[in-house]
């Protein structure tokens, strides 16, 4: 039997590794250009690691009106490619 969990995760990464690299492109280089944009605007510099954290920050404020279905997906797939856009220290 599978969990809610597990469903959340596995639906979290068919997302990530499916439908949103196909519409969007590489993870990397779709936040890299996300992070050059933020630069441009805040006058700071802006990592994609941190562009995965804010998004995740975004969706967790529009729970603040109520449970979605999608939210804790969203959220566990931009915890995942923070994790793989983190830098190596």
């Amino acid at each position: 039997m599978t969990t809610k969990r597990q469903s959340a995760l596995d639906t979290a990464s068919e997302l990530i590794h499916g439908p949103r690299n196909a519409d969007y492109g590489p993870p990397k280089l779709n936040f890299q250009r996300i992070a050059h944009r933020w630069t441009q605007i805040l006058k700071v510099d802006v990592e994609p690691w941190q562009v995965c954290l804010m998004m995740a920050d975004l969706k967790i404020a529009r729970m603040c009106e109520g449970y979605t279905e999608d939210g804790p997906i969203d959220i566990i797939g931009y915890a995942a490619l923070m994790a793989e856009l983190a830098p190596d220290d």
